[in-house]
């Protein structure tokens, strides 16, 4: 069968692609499938929500990530060129939907062949400064609300100074 099929208790039913399907797929796409669910519609699953967390956990630990690791150890390096290239397209695109794969990239980037070690490098410096824009928007929000402190007057101006230059030195 192609299909997995969960009921809701009120008649409703979810449908999502049978895991024997995913055989089929290019190597990140399950990655991608089980992100878009995780992100976008489990919230909307009601009581069918934790089995079907349960099927995508059993996704990712029986297709999804033997079929990279397999890729990732094969020979065909043409064929790894072309998984990252679309990976890296993803991560330009969404950073969370590549997140599964980014723990796969460092054993990439000492590859012998220079396009997929370039590719790996690429994807993963696209992870860092994703990290960094986050760390950053995180200081950022203290920042505005440490700046609301001091002219409300609840701290100092050696403290606000001191809180900005951390601030500023983590920009550069």
């Amino acid at each position: 069968m192609d299909i997995k099929t969960f009921y809701k208790k009120d008649g409703g039913i979810i449908q999502l692609i049978d895991k024997e399907k995913m055989n089929d797929w290019p190597v990140e796409l399950p990655f991608l499938f089980i992100e878009y669910i995780r992100e976008k519609k489990l919230d909307t699953y009601g009581e069918v929500k934790r089995e079907v967390e349960n099927y995508l956990n059993e996704v990712m630990k029986e297709i999804a990530i033997p079929r990279l690791i397999k890729l990732l150890q094969s020979e065909d390096d043409e064929e790894i060129i072309l998984s990252l290239t679309r990976i890296e397209e993803i991560a330009k695109k969404n950073i969370d939907m590549a997140k599964p794969i980014q723990k796969y990239l460092n054993d990439l980037e000492s590859n012998k062949n220079a396009k997929i070690s370039e590719l790996a490098t690429k994807i993963s410096d696209i992870f860092i400064k994703s990290e960094r824009k986050k760390e950053l928007a995180n200081k950022r929000k203290i920042m505005q609300e440490r700046e609301k402190d001091f002219l409300a007057g609840k701290i100092s101006a050696e403290e606000y100074a001191k809180i900005r230059k951390d601030y500023l030195l983590l920009k550069e």
